[in-house]
């Protein structure tokens, strides 16, 4: 039985493997934005056989209010063996290239919000020794396209950042895994049209927990989005500069 803390639990790949822990029997803390989908998950965990549930209803981007968030849940459910880090917005690329506001936006819920959490638990789970902490990038943050490149260099900008916290905590003992899923087929892209490289969230969050069985240290979910991306950064500037990705 492991004790795990999602931020951003009602997101679809986090309420998959939500499902994933709660079969286990794990005891599971659940903080999102919309009080009422918390509760449905909360019902929802409980019938699958979770040893315990809690929830509570925060702006998860407000880093005002992340040491106290934390402060409750470690009175709750105790530090946590596993963490989630699970929230993030998909802005509209056209808004944000005209408006700085949008753009600071995506950008403080994207990527600034989330170091805040990261360097909260980072240290705790230093002192402690053990642990793992799971962050969700993007394949978008690999290299900056037209299409998306403020989202992208948010997620960019997180990866690297879990790549130094990594390298830092790995002689503490404690595992930091980065994903990098492909085109999900989440609320978050609804409006995009779907292809044969869209998979379903229940698909990644299979791939993560057994990323976290064998403490993997970056997933590309699925697999082939590794060798996507390496292509896509392989392209010489002169000639990805005219390409419209």
């Amino acid at each position: 039985m492991k004790k795990i803390l999602i931020i951003g639990a009602t997101s679809a790949i986090a309420r998959e493997l939500a499902k994933r822990f709660a079969g286990r029997g794990d005891k599971l803390f659940l903080l999102g934005r919309d009080e009422g989908k918390l509760q449905i998950i909360h019902a929802d965990l409980q019938i699958r056989g979770a040893a315990k549930v809690v929830y509570a209803a925060a702006d998860l981007a407000n880093t005002e209010k992340h040491a106290g968030l934390l402060q409750q849940v470690y009175k709750t459910l105790g530090e946590p063996d596993v963490v989630l880090l699970a929230y993030g917005t998909l802005g509209e690329q056209a808004q944000g290239e005209q408006d700085y506001t949008m753009a600071q936006q995506e950008f403080q819920t994207n990527f600034l919000s989330p170091v805040s959490w990261l360097t909260l638990l980072a240290n705790d789970f230093a002192r402690r020794g053990s642990g793992s902490i799971v962050v969700l990038s993007s394949v978008a943050g690999d290299r900056g396209r037209q299409s998306n490149y403020i989202y992208g260099a948010a997620k960019g900008g997180l990866s690297i950042f879990t790549q130094g916290l990594r390298n830092r905590l790995y002689h503490s003992g404690v595992h930091v895994l980065t994903v990098k899923p492909g085109f999900t087929d989440t609320p978050m892209t609804a409006d995009m049209k779907k292809n044969f490289l869209f998979v379903s969230p229940a698909k990644v969050a299979r791939d993560i927990e057994q990323a976290l069985e064998k403490r993997q240290t970056i997933l590309y979910t699925p697999w082939f989005w590794r060798f996507i991306m390496l292509v896509i950064k392989l392209i010489p500037e002169w000639l990805f500069i005219k390409l419209k990705l």
